[in-house]
């Protein structure tokens, strides 16, 4: 499923999500944690089932991946050791075998050159999202890049989606979100911007078509042809600030 090729939107700036949304992480996110499982004489667990425990940050990972469920829960305690164990052996694959998605590049340089400002808005504690933003090239593209612990909140809370509007200097409706997953969509229909979530990701093993969401894209490549700038003489506030 795809937006109506009538149907567009007017945008100021682009805020994207990373893991599912730019890079397929999947491979580093599972090493790591199956790592971190052997370390804890747990056995290891298939790749495809690690896909359905991302999407919520690493805690929820490391939780998700002790239990073997979703909604599973472990002492605080266990939880505090087993996510530092993660993030010792995820400091290791963070990037090794991260790919780009197709339309990822040209997305990015399309919105770039129709003058859009760009922000990359996710869960990934900025230790990790930095280094893996550099190593697959994509750090340079973005004006803006908000991490998991930049806030005291992270999505599906607002609370990012807003500062990344704030740094822009722009209202939030003249912004538009791009995600995989129930998190970037509810955090942006309480932002109050549109919407548009890609069907490749990772959503808690749930269908793309379950989420309120604008339109479901193919790549960053099409969401770049559903969005018109807005110049700054169509708004009332002068030129979003860049970082």
């Amino acid at each position: 499923m795809t937006a109506p090729a009538s149907r567009r939107w007017a945008a100021r700036a682009v805020l994207i999500d990373l893991d599912g949304t730019l890079l397929d992480t999947i491979d580093d996110l599972a090493a790591a944690a199956n790592a971190m499982l052997v370390e804890l004489g747990l056995p290891a667990r298939p790749v495809e089932q690690m896909r359905s425990f991302v999407g919520k940050g690493a805690e929820s990972l490391v939780q998700r991946a002790l239990t073997g469920t979703l909604d599973g829960a472990v002492a605080p305690e266990q939880l505090t050791a087993a996510v530092s164990i993660f993030r010792h052996h995820y400091a290791r694959e963070n990037g090794v075998s991260a790919r780009l998605y197709p339309g990822v590049r040209e997305g990015l340089a399309a919105m770039k050159a129709g003058g859009l400002g760009l922000a990359c808005v996710t869960n990934k504690p900025m230790a990790f999202t930095l280094p893996l933003l550099e190593r697959t090239g994509l750090s340079s593209s973005f004006d803006l890049i908000i991490g998991g612990d930049s806030l005291p909140r992270k999505k599906p809370d607002p609370a990012q989606l807003l500062h990344a509007c704030e740094g822009f200097g722009i209202a939030p409706q003249q912004a538009a979100m791009i995600g995989d997953s129930i998190n970037d969509a509810l955090a942006a229909r309480a932002a109050g911007m549109p919407v548009f979530v890609l069907p490749y990701g990772y959503n808690e093993g749930r269908s793309i078509a379950e989420l309120d969401a604008d339109a479901v894209i193919e790549s960053l490549e099409h969401a770049a042809s559903l969005i018109d700038v807005i110049t700054p003489t169509a708004r009332e506030a002068g030129s979003p600030a860049r970082h």
